[in-house]
C-alpha cells in the first residue's frame, strides 16, 4: 500500500463501515454515488472502496458505468459474489431452516428441516446449526458470524426466549447460550480463532430489519411491520435504520393488542388479542374449515384464500379478519406515526386479496388516516426472518470491517 493511499485510508477509516452498508443495501451502486453519500473526496472514496475490495467484501468493476449528461463515468460497486457469508437459522412451529447468506441479503445455500419441535430447545437448535455447518462444508465459504430467529420475544441482555407461546419450550429458555454452544459443538468457525459468534432475535423483528434494508421497507424512516407466522401475530418497528427493541428487547408485542374485547382468550391472559383474532387458525376457524395436519396452518390459510376466495364463507371470514387487523393497525398508527406499514404471512395474503378494505379501515380509525394515509404494502422478501437473522450476524462487520476481519 502506497503512503498516499495509506494516508487517504486513515482519513477514511471511519467511513469503511458506512461505505460497506451503502453497497450492502444497494444505495451506492457506483463510486461516484459512494463519494456523494459519504461526503468525502473522490480519492478518499477510492481508497475506502479499494480497502473493502482487499478485504474480500466488495468488487470494484474496472469498467466504469456509463456517464450521464454531465460528469465522469464512475466505477461500479457490488458485493463480492464469492465473498464471505454468515450462517442464518430460523426455528418455527413446524421445524427449521438454515442458510448461508452473503452481503446484499443474497442467499447462497439453504437447507430446510421438518420436525416436531421438542420441549428441550437445545435439540432443534443443535439440528439447525448442524444443517448450517453442513452447508459450510459443502460450499467451502468463509463464515463471519451466525444469527438465529425464533418465534418468541427475546429478552436482553440475557438472550432468553421469554414467551415461546406456540412452542412447548419453557419460558425463559436460554436460546442465545444454547445457540453459542451448538455453534461450538458443530465447529462453525468465526473470522478469527474459535467458533462463530451467535446472535439471536425475534423472527418478526428480524423480518422487519431485512425488509427495511432489502425489501418493501427500503427508504422508510419509521417502518412498522406486522406479520403472522404459523401461529400468532408479531410486530416490529425500525427507526432510522435500527430496530426499536425497547429497554430489554420486548418492544412491539403487537399481537397482544385487544381488537375484540369479547373475543377468544389469549395465551397472555387477556381476550380478543390480534394474536388469536387474526392469525391463520382464526381465519380457518371463521371460514368453517377444520385445519389438517399435512401442512402448516399458514400454508392452509394462504391456500384457502387463493383457491376459494369466491366462496361466501371464505370471503366473509377474510373480511372479518381484515376488519380486526385494521383496528389494530389504526391504533398503532395513532401511537407510532410510522411512514410505512408492511405486512407479512397471512396478513400479506389478506392485503393482496382486498387491499382497499384494509386501507379504508385503517384510514377510518386512525387520527391522521384521512389527511395523509400511511402506505400499507406487502412484504416482498422470501424467508425474510432468515435474511434478518443474517443481517443481525452481519452487523458487527457493517459497523467495523477492519476490527472483525483483522
Amino acid at each position: 500500500m502506497t503512503q498516499t493511499r495509506t494516508t487517504r485510508l486513515e482519513r477514511g477509516r471511519g467511513a469503511l463501515g458506512p461505505a460497506l452498508e451503502l453497497v450492502h443495501t444497494g444505495r451506492a451502486p457506483t463510486r461516484a454515488v459512494l463519494t456523494a453519500e459519504l461526503g468525502v473526496t473522490r480519492a478518499t472514496a477510492g481508497a475506502v472502496a479499494a480497502e473493502l475490495e482487499a478485504l474480500g467484501l466488495i468488487t470494484v468493476d474496472a469498467r466504469p458505468a456509463a456517464a450521464g449528461s454531465q460528469g465522469r463515468p464512475s466505477h461500479r460497486l457490488s458485493v463480492a459474489p464469492g465473498g464471505p457469508v454468515v450462517l442464518a437459522a430460523q426455528i418455527h412451529a413446524d421445524g427449521f431452516r438454515a442458510a448461508l447468506v452473503g452481503l446484499g441479503g443474497r442467499m447462497v445455500a439453504t437447507a430446510p428441516g421438518c420436525m416436531t419441535v421438542p420441549a428441550d430447545p437445545s435439540h432443534i437448535i443443535d439440528a439447525v446449526v448442524e444443517a448450517g455447518a453442513g452447508l459450510l462444508r459443502e460450499t467451502g465459504r468463509r463464515c463471519l458470524g451466525a444469527g438465529l430467529a425464533v418465534p418468541s420475544a427475546v429478552a436482553e441482555p440475557d438472550g432468553t426466549a421469554l414467551n415461546p407461546l406456540h412452542l412447548s419450550w419453557p419460558a425463559g429458555a436460554p436460546v442465545r447460550r444454547l445457540f453459542a454452544e451448538a455453534l461450538a459443538k458443530a465447529g462453525v468457525p468465526g473470522p478469527g480463532e474459535g467458533p462463530a459468534t451467535g446472535v439471536t432475535g425475534n423472527d418478526v423483528n428480524l423480518a422487519a430489519l431485512a425488509e427495511h434494508r432489502h425489501g418493501a421497507g427500503r427508504g422508510a424512516r419509521h417502518l412498522l411491520c406486522v406479520a403472522t407466522g404459523h401461529r400468532g401475530v408479531g410486530g416490529a418497528l425500525v427507526l432510522d435504520g435500527r430496530l426499536h427493541s425497547g429497554s430489554s428487547g420486548l418492544a412491539l408485542e403487537v399481537g397482544h393488542l385487544t381488537v375484540n374485547p369479547a373475543g377468544l382468550p389469549c395465551h397472555c391472559g387477556s381476550r380478543g388479542c390480534l394474536d388469536v383474532e387474526t392469525d391463520p387458525l382464526a381465519f380457518l376457524t371463521a371460514a368453517g374449515r377444520t385445519p389438517g395436519p399435512e401442512v402448516s396452518l399458514l400454508q392452509q390459510a394462504r391456500d384457502l384464500l387463493r383457491t376459494e376466495y369466491a366462496d361466501p364463507a371464505v370471503r366473509a371470514a377474510a373480511e372479518l379478519i381484515v376488519d380486526r387487523l385494521g383496528l389494530g393497525l389504526a391504533g398503532l398508527v395513532n401511537i407510532l406515526n410510522p411512514d410505512r406499514i408492511i405486512l407479512g404471512g397471512l396478513h400479506r395474503a389478506l392485503l393482496d386479496a382486498d387491499p382497499e378494505r384494509l386501507r379504508a379501515v385503517v384510514a377510518d380509525r386512525s387520527l391522521w388516516g384521512r389527511s395523509g394515509s400511511v402506505p400499507i404494502l406487502p412484504c416482498t422478501l422470501d424467508f425474510n426472518s432468515l435474511i434478518g437473522a443474517a443481517e443481525a450476524a452481519w452487523q458487527p462487520v457493517l459497523d467495523d470491517p477492519l476490527t472483525v476481519l483483522g
